[in-house]
């Protein structure tokens, strides 16, 4: 793809970078066969392809306007076309960069501005989305039925287990996933705990920056990264063997540290570092012995949804169904694996009607086999399927951890 660079933006830092990635493209439109929003919608400008043109427009002729906003906003930045297309383009990398640009040229409506600044001010930081979401479950009865099934219940938390073997990892305790499946990292420390691995959390550790990176907030992002490397490093010094991350969209923001810290002169080195050490859960536990475990629920027919941060983003499609059959629990069929829940972070609160046709067409394709649970690798994934399924949805860590 040929491009002219307008010269307003020839001094942005990440142009260049832009300009690389556009002119990989080869407009084969590969990309818009496993588009969930194009599959879904019909419109070349709802798929990969036609939102790479209008990004093209933009850093050419310096301008955007709100239909194009519209349609990149649309956009559910799963990735599944990185997967498929065949030249490699990066198309997640050159959406950051467009719509940061957009962000900053063409002002939202107030209702907008106001509804990204509350997810950004609110979802990242636990002492106030806790409290919020206690709230919620306690008026859960009262709520009309659309809000109702958006507030998870209240889980009856664990005891995580006593650090006591030489072994030692890291655990990102995130942001939402720690108010509302508190049980995940816990289910992940006692499994850790009976192969031999102390799992920790470093207290000063918080929200791994996905929320305000992905709303184009990337400077607030870059801030919560490196508080969470300043939390991490005499750790990493001390020498731990990994950070383990049980909600994939966190895992491949860590696993990006590193590329997105590089131009930092103080963050580089370390951010790559921290960037090496992060780990699925699921990778972690591939390489250990897993006979040790006494494994409760072999009988119950379990569908795997696998999320696209894990399949797309950190390219781990299958680890987390190899895992369970190493366990012995039966797994039943599903079909268009590739296709996005509708979850994809903040997406399912700022474009809630396509994302509920997602979630319908998932639940779909999840339960052609009649399964009596579905599992996921993703906090927003579970709580996205579970306000609809009629089977219970949960980590799949939580299959492995005998009660």
């Amino acid at each position: 793809m040929r491009t002219q660079i307008n010269v307003k933006y020839l001094d942005h830092p990440d142009i260049q970078e832009a300009d690389a990635i556009l002119r990989s493209c080869v407009h084969c439109g590969f990309c818009n066969a496993t588009c969930p929003t194009y599959q879904e919608l019909g419109d070349e400008r709802d798929g990969p392809r036609g939102r790479i043109y209008l990004i093209k427009q933009l850093l050419e002729t310096g301008d955007i306007t709100e239909k194009s906003q519209t349609h990149l906003d649309r956009c559910l930045t799963c990735r599944s076309c990185e997967t498929t297309c065949p030249s490699g383009v990066k198309y997640g990398r050159l959406a950051e960069i467009g719509r940061g640009i957009m962000e900053e040229q063409l002002e939202r409506p107030f209702k907008q501005k106001l509804t990204h600044w509350l997810l950004r001010k609110v979802l990242p930081y636990p002492s106030r989305f806790g409290p919020l979401l206690r709230l919620g479950q306690l008026g859960r009865p009262l709520l009309p039925n659309a809000l109702k099934t958006k507030v998870p219940m209240k889980q009856a938390v664990l005891a995580w287990p006593a650090s006591r073997h030489t072994r030692r990892m890291l655990a990102l305790a995130g942001c939402a996933q720690s108010s509302a499946t508190p049980n995940t990292n816990i289910a992940a420390a006692r499994v850790l705990d009976k192969l031999g691995v102390s799992l920790f959390t470093a207290p000063k550790a918080g929200c791994c920056g996905a929320v305000s990176y992905h709303l184009s907030a990337h400077e607030e992002g870059l801030d919560f990264m490196r508080r969470n490397i300043d939390a991490w490093w005499p750790h990493i010094e001390a020498g731990v063997e990994a950070i383990v991350i049980s909600a994939s969209g966190c895992g491949s923001m860590v696993k990006e540290y590193g590329d997105k810290l590089k131009k930092d002169p103080n963050y580089a080195a370390k951010a790559q570092r921290v960037s090496e050490l992060a780990k699925d859960l699921s990778e972690v536990l591939l390489k250990e012995d897993l006979s040790q475990l006494q494994l409760p629920n072999k009988g119950l027919k379990t569908a795997v949804h696998c999320p696209c941060s894990l399949q797309h983003a950190q390219q781990l499609g299958g680890q987390v169904e190899l895992l369970l059959q190493q366990a012995g629990i039966e797994l039943t069929r599903t079909k268009d694996g590739h296709l996005c829940c509708g979850s994809a972070g903040t997406y399912s609160l700022l474009q809630s009607e396509l994302s509920q046709t997602l979630l319908d067409n998932k639940l779909a394709a999840l339960t052609i086999d009649t399964p009596e649970q579905i599992v996921t690798a993703n906090v927003g994934c579970q709580l996205h399927l579970g306000s609809k399924s009629s089977v219970p949805v949960k980590h799949w860590i939580e299959l492995l951890d005998a009660q």
